[in-house]
């Protein structure tokens, strides 16, 4: 319970944050705490085996909208009971909190926290219905959280932000691997630091071209073999109008960053000695090896490409990572119910990195999807309003991964709400180079990691008391460690809510396939009735 209440203090301290300098005329409340009882069945299709347990829940749904505060929190915790050992006692937290909150004029806090299970490790199972004994999956906490600063000093706009984040990983469940397979070490935590800042003036005010200045400094420590990453940029960047719509972008600086850490303590074999958690023991008194490493010039130039006040359209191409990079976006508000966004991205990352980016991303206002088998928050969740379409995590969590990588790929949202109807639709592609000290033989080096990813979800309220929500997924992960093979997984769930007064009752269903090349599928059915008090 301790991770639960650590994840409950920060989202709690966000709606207080987000309540705090708005008027009460200007205020829109809703906060929804609940308990929930829950009886759950699961079939193996293969076996004909079936499992039934017992679950108690526990939450909070609220949201806050005003003038100074964009404020969403929607949190579950769940205690699952066992009939007989074949289904063992698990406490189960799924939650997101994010927010927007302007403090006083030029100043605003932005935060959010996220707690999940995610797969552990790329080449085992993939389980999305997250019903019974399910392998190869973590527990998962993360946060961020910090200010920004924004003036004008005559012409020019300067601005500052600090975001400090932290991100823990409980031990994986049996990861389902076949004989021999390569052992690989579990993440544990890790907490960062990140300030940025930067001047600009607009094209036509000083110079005939738009000119910013920036520069960032970022430190991560986690404490697997003591892993440290630590970056410094800074750059200038020119845009010139070339049209009422169109501007060329170009710009040019210097980074550097560095990712090291220790070597672990060996036996008497040389095999790296682990805790009872399955994690390294690292050798404090080793040096510190580098597992990455660039310093040097950084450049890039493109398009951006404005032909509406609701479509934008950017595109770079450069020079960093000590190679070319590609990157881009498209943002487009298609009405005032139906928003697009798509986003092409390069980056040396961590795990703790990309995840608390990944959590930026997201929506301050998002839609909450019933989803008694999903797992919604480690995979695309949907923006309420056309300007916010969504933002997907599956690239982070495509594995959990204890060394550092670049990361490369692309992710599109589409969201729209129109009436008491919402869809949306998710998907994207994903690649991984895994850094690791050259020569070691307890880690990787060098591996390339992919993943495709799509989901789909539907949401309809029927009338003042009822409604249906359905999510449909398909995924498929390839490693590049050793002959491990392709592994997909598909599956659907659907749901049918019916309230009366504050009590409500559920009745969920879901059919999930799990495959490997080169082995049978697994394929299994869940189902579950529930009743729920809201206060």
């Amino acid at each position: 319970m301790m991770r639960s209440t650590t994840f409950a203090v920060l989202a709690g301290g966000i709606v207080v944050l987000g309540a705090t300098p708005a008027s009460a005329r200007d205020r829109r409340a809703q906060v929804t705490p609940y308990i929930e009882l829950g009886q759950v069945l699961t079939a193996d299709l293969q076996s004909g085996d079936v499992l039934t347990y017992s679950t108690a829940s526990a939450g909070i749904d609220a949201s806050i909208q005003s003038r100074n505060a964009e404020v969403q929190i929607s949190y579950r915790y769940e205690r699952r009971f066992s009939w007989d050992k074949d289904v063992g006692d698990d406490d189960i937290h799924s939650g997101l909190a994010r927010a927007a909150v302007k403090v006083a004029p030029g100043i605003s806090i932005e935060g959010g926290a996220l707690a999940t299970r995610a797969r552990s490790d790329i080449r085992g199972a993939a389980p999305a219905v997250l019903a019974g004994n399910v392998q190869n999956t973590s527990q998962v906490y993360a946060a961020y959280a910090g200010p920004t600063v924004s003036t004008n000093v005559g012409p020019a706009s300067v601005g500052a932000s600090y975001r400090f984040g932290y991100t823990k990983v409980e031990e994986p469940s049996n990861t389902a691997l076949p004989p021999g397979s390569r052992r690989l070490d579990n993440f544990d935590e890790s907490a960062g630091h990140q300030l940025q800042a930067s001047i600009s003036t607009a094209a036509g005010t000083v110079l005939p071209v738009g000119v910013t200045v920036s520069g960032a400094y970022e430190r991560e420590n986690a404490s697997q073999l003591k892993q440290r990453y630590e970056g410094t940029y800074g750059r200038g960047d020119a845009v010139l109008p070339v049209s009422p719509t169109l501007a060329v972008r170009a710009g040019v600086g210097y980074e550097k960053i560095k990712v090291s850490q220790k070597d672990p303590v060996l036996d008497a074999g040389g095999v790296p000695v682990v805790d009872r958690n399955g994690r390294y023991v690292t050798n404090n008194a080793s040096p510190r090896r580098i597992a990455y490493e660039t310093d040097g010039l950084i450049y890039d130039a493109g398009l951006v490409w404005k032909p509406s006040t609701r479509t934008t359209v950017e595109g770079r191409v450069g020079k960093r990572y000590g190679g070319t990079t590609y990157t881009g976006s498209i943002s487009y508000a298609a009405s005032r119910s139906i928003g697009v966004q798509v986003g092409v991205y390069d980056s040396v990352d961590t795990f703790g990195r990309q995840l608390r980016d990944g959590i930026a991303s997201l929506p301050a206002s998002f839609i909450d999807q019933r989803d008694a088998f999903g797992q919604q928050f480690s995979g695309c969740t949907f923006g309420q309003s056309n300007e916010q379409a969504g933002g997907c995590l599956n690239s982070v969590f495509q594995s959990i991964s204890t060394a550092s990588y670049r990361a490369r790929g692309i992710d599109a949202v589409i969201s729209a709400n129109r009436g008491p109807v919402s869809f949306g639709v998710g998907a994207g592609y994903a690649k991984r180079r895994l850094y690791a000290p050259q020569g070691t033989t307890y880690t990787v080096y060098g591996v390339t990691d992919e993943s495709y990813y799509a989901q789909a979800f539907f949401n309809a309220t029927l009338d003042a008391n009822s409604g249906v929500d359905a999510n449909v997924f398909a995924n498929y992960y390839q490693s590049g460690i050793e002959v491990a093979p392709g592994v997909y997984s598909v599956g659907a769930t659907g749901l049918y809510y019916r309230n009366f007064g504050r009590i409500g009752t559920t009745v969920s269903a879901g059919i999930y396939n799990f495959s490997q090349e080169g082995l049978d599928d697994q394929t299994s059915a869940q189902a579950q009735v529930g009743v729920r008090y809201s206060f």
